[in-house]
């Protein structure tokens, strides 16, 4: 959501309705839970190499390595964590 609300107000992300209104609508059409930023996971933090640059991805890494999750992406900077990915 964060994500979204950044490139949205930058005009990079195009969407029907504003993102704080559409995206949990979807997610809930889609049956997507929703995954809170918690203490446990900002802590993996501390333990990725600086392999990647970009904070919302590394926030994403750091929530699969705390979860056990995989992350869907092609991006080969993500890929290059030792965490699980589709």
């Amino acid at each position: 959501m964060w994500e979204s609300i950044v490139k949205y107000q930058l005009g990079k992300l195009p969407l029907p309705e504003p993102p704080e209104t559409y995206l949990p609508k979807q997610r809930e059409l889609h049956q997507i839970a929703s995954l809170t930023l918690d203490e446990n996971s900002i802590a993996q933090l501390a333990k990725l190499p600086p392999l990647h640059r970009d904070p919302f991805d590394r926030m994403l890494i750091c929530q699969a390595l705390q979860y056990g999750l995989t992350i869907a992406t092609v991006d080969a900077a993500v890929r290059a964590y030792s965490v699980s990915f589709i």
